[in-house]
This record gives C-alpha cells, sequence and structure tokens, in this order.
C-alpha cells in the first residue's frame, strides 16, 4: 500500500455539502465508481447528487463526473472541486479552471500533466494501479477509489460487502472476492487519511434519506410514460433520448408496453400515431437531427388530429453539433417545426418529479386534445442523478378519451370546442376515418374552400381550451419582489440554488414547465418585477423571445450559456450579481 503525502497540513472539508469529480477517458470505470457512490452513500444516508460530461468517442477523450454528497438536498451542477480524482493525463488540465488551492487531489503521479504545478495543490499519492495489479488487474483500480472515497464518508464496511457481493453475484466466486479485496483496500487507505487528519470530511447523514427515490432523469420520464399509461414506443436510437427508449424496453414484459426500434425516425412517428389510431398510447424519444426527419409525420399529427407524445432531448446543434453535450436551443425547432399551422403543447421539466408527472400529464393532453405534445429535455437533465422523496401517485390514473363510436360517426364533427369526439376502430358500429389531404367531418377529402376555413379554426380552436388547462410557473423565493428571474426546463436547480445563496429578499425566480402555450397569469409575473433576467442555454434567448411574442413583454437582461456545459451555481451567482447590483 502506498500512500504519499506532499503536503503536511491538514486537509479539512466542513461544509454542508462536498463535491467530488472524477476524470479519465472512457473505458476506465468512471461509472462504475459513480454508480457505486452514489448508491453506496445514499443508502448510508447521504443526500447525492450526479451529473456527466463526456465526449463523443467510444475510447478514449476526456470525460469526467461530478458527484455532490450533502447533509441536506444537493441537486444542481458546481463548479467547485473539493476533492479530484485524475485516472488518465490530461485530467488536469480537463478541469483546471475549476481546481483551487482547497482542492485535494488523489491520484498516481503519472496521472498528473506534465506542466502541473503540485505545491500549488493537496495532492496526495494513491497508486491505484500497482495496488489494482496486486488484486487482479488494473479494471480494480475503480473500486479501491470508491474503497477510498466510501471510508472518507464513514460508510459501513458491512453495507459496501453486502452491496458489491449482490452485485457482483452473477459473475463467480473469484471476481466477487477479488472486488471485495479492492474495496477493503481502498477502505483502508481511507480510514488512514482520515485518522491521520489528511483528510477530515465533517457531513452528518440524514436517516431519512435511506427511503427516498434515487433516479436518473431518464428514469424519470420513463417512469411518468409509464403512468401515463404508454403502451407503445417506436424510436430510432439517438443521444441522450436513446436510454428513455432502453428504459421502456427493460421494462417492457412488466408493463405490457410494445419496443420497436424502427429503421429511422420517420418510421417511428408514424407507427406511433398508427398506435394513438388504434387505441394505444404511443411516443417516440428523439433529438434534435432526428426530430428533423420526424417533421412530415408531425404535420400529418396536426391534419389528422392524432394525439402523440414526443420526447426531444436536446443537445447542441445544427447538425451533429455537440453530440453528447447540453444546451436549450430546440425551443424554437418544436415550437415551429412542421408546415401549415395546427396548435401543439411543449412542456418542459425541470425537476425530477416534474419529469415524472408531465411525462404523465402529456399522455393526458394528448388524448384530451388530439394534439402533439412535447417533452423537452436535454443531456442534462436526462444524464444527471440525485435523491427525492417517493412521487405521490394518490391522483395518477389513465384517463381515456375515445368514445364507443354510433353508425353515424364522424370523425372530425365540427364543435364548438374543436375537440371532435375520437372514435377507435371497432370499437362500436361508426366507420373511424382520416386522410392527409384537407377532409370534411367525416374524413374524406375535400377542396371545399369553406370547409377548409371551417377545418382549420376548428382545430386552432383547441388553444384556446388548451390555454386555460395549462400549467402556471412556479415562483421560487418571495412573492414580493423587485427583481425576477425567468428560467425553464433543466436551470431549475441551478437557479434556486443560486438564489438561496445570494439571500437576496428582493429577488425571485419564476420557473416555466410549460412553455407552450404560457400560462395566461405570465404577463401579470413580469409587470411586477423592475429588472427580469433571463437565463438560457442557448445563443439567442428563445424563451424570452416567445414571451415578448405572446405578451409583448421585452426582456432586456439576459444570462446565455452554449459551451455545451449546464449551468454552475457560481456562474450564475456572479452574474446576477453583476447585472443586480
Amino acid at each position: 500500500m502506498i500512500i504519499i503525502e506532499i503536503r503536511s497540513e491538514e486537509m479539512s472539508m466542513i461544509q454542508k455539502d462536498f463535491s467530488i469529480v472524477l476524470c479519465g477517458e472512457a473505458g476506465q470505470g468512471i461509472q462504475t465508481v459513480e454508480y457505486f457512490l452514489t448508491h453506496l452513500l445514499k443508502i448510508s444516508g447521504y443526500h447525492v447528487f450526479a451529473t456527466r460530461e463526456f465526449m463523443s468517442r467510444i475510447r478514449g477523450g476526456l470525460n469526467s463526473t461530478e458527484i455532490r454528497i450533502g447533509s441536506s438536498p444537493v441537486s444542481a451542477f458546481v463548479d467547485r472541486i473539493d476533492l479530484l480524482i485524475p485516472l488518465k493525463k490530461g485530467a488536469i488540465a480537463h478541469v483546471k479552471r475549476r481546481l483551487s488551492s482547497d482542492t485535494i487531489i488523489l491520484g498516481e503521479k503519472e496521472n498528473l500533466d506534465e506542466d502541473f504545478e503540485i505545491e500549488n495543490y493537496n495532492f496526495i499519492e494513491i497508486a491505484f494501479s500497482q495496488l489494482a495489479k496486486e488484486i487482479g488487474g488494473a479494471v480494480y483500480a475503480n473500486i479501491i477509489a470508491s474503497g477510498v472515497l466510501c471510508s472518507l464518508f464513514k460508510a459501513s464496511q458491512e453495507l459496501l460487502t453486502e452491496f458489491l457481493t449482490n452485485y457482483f453475484s452473477r459473475k463467480g466466486e473469484d471476481v466477487i472476492q477479488k472486488n471485495l479485496a479492492a474495496i477493503t483496500t481502498g477502505y483502508e487507505i481511507g480510514t488512514q487519511l482520515s485518522q491521520s487528519g489528511r483528510i477530515e470530511i465533517d457531513l452528518m447523514p440524514d436517516p431519512s434519506v435511506k427511503e427516498d427515490l434515487f433516479l436518473s432523469g431518464v428514469e424519470a420520464v420513463g417512469l411518468g410514460a409509464i403512468a401515463g399509461g404508454c403502451n407503445f414506443i417506436s424510436s430510432y436510437p439517438m443521444s441522450p433520448s436513446t436510454d428513455v427508449l432502453v428504459f421502456l424496453a427493460q421494462n417492457s414484459r412488466d408493463f405490457d408496453i410494445i419496443v420497436e426500434q424502427a429503421e429511422d425516425e420517420l418510421s417511428s412517428i408514424n407507427m406511433a400515431q398508427g398506435a394513438w389510431y388504434a387505441g394505444a398510447r404511443g411516443m417516440v424519444t428523439t433529438s434534435g437531427g432526428g426530430f428533423a426527419l420526424m417533421v412530415e409525420g408531425l404535420s400529418l399529427a396536426g391534419m389528422i388530429e392524432s394525439p402523440i407524445v414526443i420526447h426531444l432531448g436536446q443537445r447542441p446543434g445544427p447538425s451533429t453539433g455537440l453530440p453528447t453535450r447540453t444546451e436549450q436551443a430546440d425551443l424554437f425547432f418544436a415550437l415551429f417545426a412542421g408546415h401549415g399551422e395546427f396548435p401543439r403543447i411543449i412542456l418542459s421539466p425541470g425537476t425530477f418529479q416534474d419529469g415524472f408527472y408531465l411525462t404523465q400529464k402529456a399522455f393526458y393532453f394528448a388524448d384530451k386534445y388530439q394534439v402533439p405534445v412535447f417533452i423537452l429535455t436535454d443531456q442534462y437533465f436526462l444524464d444527471s442523478s440525485y435523491n427525492f422523496p417517493y412521487f405521490d401517485l394518490t391522483d395518477i390514473k389513465v384517463e381515456k378519451q375515445f368514445i364507443k363510436t354510433l353508425e353515424d360517426y364522424k370523425r372530425y364533427q365540427f364543435v364548438e370546442s374543436g375537440i371532435s369526439p375520437r372514435g377507435i376502430p371497432g370499437y362500436g358500429a361508426g366507420l373511424v376515418g382520416l386522410d392527409s389531404d384537407e377532409h370534411d367531418e367525416e374524413g374524406h377529402i375535400t377542396e371545399d374552400h369553406d370547409i377548409r376555413i371551417k377545418m382549420v379554426n376548428k382545430r386552432l380552436q383547441k388553444l384556446e381550451s388548451i390555454k386555460q388547462d395549462s400549467i402556471p410557473p412556479e415562483l421560487i423565493g418571495p412573492k414580493k419582489y423587485k427583481n425576477i428571474v425567468v428560467c425553464w426546463g433543466s436551470t431549475y436547480h441551478p437557479v434556486k440554488e443560486a438564489l438561496e445563496k445570494l439571500g437576496r429578499t428582493d429577488t425571485a425566480a419564476l420557473h416555466f414547465k410549460q412553455v407552450y402555450p404560457l400560462h395566461p397569469n405570465t404577463a401579470n409575473y413580469l409587470k411586477n418585477a423592475k429588472t427580469i433576467v433571463a437565463i438560457e442555454n442557448n445563443a439567442t434567448a428563445q424563451f424570452s423571445n416567445l414571451i415578448k411574442l405572446q405578451t409583448s413583454i421585452e426582456i432586456e437582461e439576459h444570462i446565455l450559456k452554449y459551451n455545451g456545459l449546464p449551468f454552475s451555481v457560481e456562474e450564475i451567482i456572479n452574474n446576477l450579481q453583476q447585472i443586480l447590483k
């Protein structure tokens, strides 16, 4: 066992949360360490948050994972790194702007950059590779690192043994024993560091956390789809949305879900509409480039008034852009996609609770209003994880809106609300006709000019009902405010934590989880503010422009980010301090 102390001063971290970053190349087991730490520390009673940033390579490049451990809830990305484990040369340079003189670096000298100024940091050398080879191979280095970190947070050794034994139960006794040896080796190193005072972490666990859920954004959306009655999904893989398809496939037998990996995106959206026509509840999951191929199918849904749920996981474009990074730049794409004019609904969850409830509600909205409903997420939302209490399922139910048809049934009957009764083929005596051309009430093709006008008006009339049913924005902070910070989607937690840390009694945030159509009270919230600041992960302030379009209120102050990374809490604090000084 080799531990070399480079600096002798005590390294004490006494605070409410602790930020750990692991950085290396794909294939080095970073996600394995993340999985072990997040689950073991959550079971040990700590609040845990994790998020990833990675390059679009199967192997090589440099990826990092941030894990925050707290005595109270943690659910946002921070720049601050309290402890760094570099697993590959170049890792230091990759995260250097986030390091400080207080950062503890655990690792091997061979993984440090040549120009690394070791005297400016708290560096402790641990020979992970050598110790792993003694146990059975380099693959065990990440388990040793997990043991070190679990020991620093005083996780129970018995808990670690039980967890790893269950995790590797299908790998055979030899694999189990070597992993137990690795975790024990790491645990002993962590104990030495704690007992010597080299690293002291003083976080109080919260026993109630053990009963919390620990989910990713992918799982929140997937579970929401199941709760919404989704029983058909057809998609073509495209990051970061693919994992929703995978999650529903993994649970398809338990929940009677038909899962189809289609040959392309156009096929997938048409399959999902066919599922709705037959009485099922279908969805697609895609990203910007994939959705571009679905636009023709989206217009078809607009014309035939087909319900459909579209999960759009945003990533930077145009074209392939940054395929494994994050951005909020597809709002206008979702809003204006499709030829012709037809209504739609766009939801964008900020929390994982939102991810569950909004996805569940998306199926209700799609069925009720017979329109496309978008769930707009992004890579940061989908690839992050944190703990929170169980969902309240009291009011969760699947409300199917179709009717049993009579012989004189008209699929597109003119009604005041614009929402014609929807029939299902074979359910009743009526004929359920539809056509992609303009049509009359029975669904037959027509070029009658008067009917055309009436049909367009009928479809657009739904927007009035949708607006009255829209989800209000959430006001975070004081009800009497001078300044208001407007945000939407995944910026919820960074903005909320930034405002809490700023501690200003004159500043609130207004978070939108339904971004179209806007809630009727939107303008009233904004008119009460002297200064309005919009925070968005895009370059052109798309949501601010949508607000201006809908309310005539122009937001003049913007905090925009579009380098492929999410907002950190510190960035928001620093920018707000400059604007609101």
